[in-house]
């Protein structure tokens, strides 16, 4: 097989099974690939002939067919160049990754797309996550394109054109009284009962992966030389995961040499436990008290490997840092001026970017990537009208007769 599990955490390696997540020591396992058997078709020279789109890099993707692959052209989304803004501020060059421009109007379908892949090789056909937002819409997108069943489970605050895309994609769509953590326990609670395949952050292995090609693809775009710095939104933390393991691979196979960039994860005040971490030099503690930043894809209390995240950007000579709602408003205005339709994740990133300029960690020198992971206009007031609200999974399943 050209890819298997291993443990970052203790080095343990896996043969791959579909629903293996974690390590006997407790850490989750990522997917080591037979780089040498990639590198066979893996080539610059190859890539000049393929589409434009994430699955041009299928080598380094955990699908055995081709056939199998589950896509709605998502990838190869456009890198501007902020040209007024590198006049404003000490920063060689200053770009802005557009994830928005994604099928589903986020990053979230590079990992839908890969995780619905895998799901599609193994037969599955009913699949379940808990979400802040954007990934609900996107599991139902991917799903309904697929011919599967799907379950989402979102905080009731979510935002509510969201909520309306979950049930447009033709999802099980219900809200649930509590976080994402809350929303999680119920999947869990029924996943034998319901036949549920949990796709839910770091619990199968194909949403990191599929996130993944965020870093091959501006590799690829930066004609394999990387940017200094990288500022990414933070809240499960698989697209930090993802592409540091696509750095590293791509660095493995030849393709890029030096230093990889410094990444820089963002997270609004509130809910900074990545940020705690960080700055306290300690291990990671998921936030179990007095989470207050708003229903984004960042407030996430509990990330399922927050070790592993904070361990990478100390790794890459990184930062974390927390930002306030009012800075993510004005810089949602700011983006907006300059033709960036931003999410608050995404916004939160200029945020990151200007506070630290101003004190000196970006310096004239750097190349900076800004991730907007998201548009803004899913995040516009919107009344969703009767959808469930539930407390744990004994209410939906009353609220769901004949599921």
């Amino acid at each position: 097989m050209k890819f298997w599990h291993v443990c970052i955490a203790c080095g343990k390696t896996t043969d791959f099974h579909l629903k293996q997540n974690e390590c006997t020591c407790g850490r989750t396992l990522e997917l080591e690939y037979d780089l040498e058997f990639a590198g066979q078709t893996f080539t610059k020279d190859a890539l000049k002939n393929r589409a434009a789109d994430m699955w041009r890099y299928k080598e380094l993707l955990p699908i055995e067919n081709p056939q199998n692959v589950v896509s709605l052209g998502e990838g190869w989304t456009p890198l501007v160049r902020m040209y007024q803004e590198e006049q404003n501020y000490p920063v060689k060059k200053l770009w802005v990754k557009r994830e928005e421009q994604n099928p589903t109007g986020s990053f979230k379908a590079r990992g839908f797309s890969a995780a619905l892949s895998i799901a599609n090789e193994y037969g599955i056909k009913k699949v379940a996550v808990n979400s802040n937002g954007n990934a609900a819409s996107a599991l139902a997108a991917y799903a309904g394109y697929a011919g599967m069943d799907s379950y989402v489970f979102l905080p009731q605050d979510c935002p509510g054109l969201i909520v309306e895309e979950c049930l447009q994609y033709g999802a099980q769509t219900y809200l649930v009284d509590g976080l994402i953590h809350n929303a999680g326990k119920i999947i869990e609670d029924g996943e034998s009962e319901q036949n549920w395949y949990n796709v839910g952050t770091l619990k199968e292995p194909g949403r990191s992966e599929g996130k993944k090609t965020m870093g091959l693809e501006l590799a690829e775009q930066f004609n394999w030389k990387l940017p200094e710095v990288i500022i990414y939104p933070t809240g499960g933390g698989s697209g930090v995961i993802g592409i540091w393991n696509a750095l590293n691979q791509l660095k493995q196979l030849g393709f890029i040499e030096g230093e990889l960039p410094r990444i820089v994860s963002v997270q609004e005040e509130g809910c900074q436990p990545v940020v705690d971490a960080f700055e306290n030099g300690t291990m990671f503690k998921a936030q179990t008290e007095n989470v207050s930043s708003n229903p984004t894809g960042m407030r996430v209390p509990n990330p399922p490997d927050g070790e592993r995240i904070v361990s990478i950007i100390r790794e890459s000579g990184g930062s974390a840092i927390a930002v306030s709602k009012e800075e993510i408003k004005n810089a949602q205005t700011s983006f907006g001026k300059q033709g960036i339709s931003s999410s608050p994740e995404g916004a939160a990133t200029w945020a990151a970017f200007t506070r630290l300029t101003e004190s000196g960690w970006i310096q004239s020198d750097d190349e900076v990537v800004l991730f907007n992971t998201s548009h803004a206009i899913k995040y516009l007031p919107w009344d969703y009208g009767e959808v469930p609200i539930i407390e744990n999974y004994k209410d939906m399943v009353s609220n769901s007769a004949g599921i």
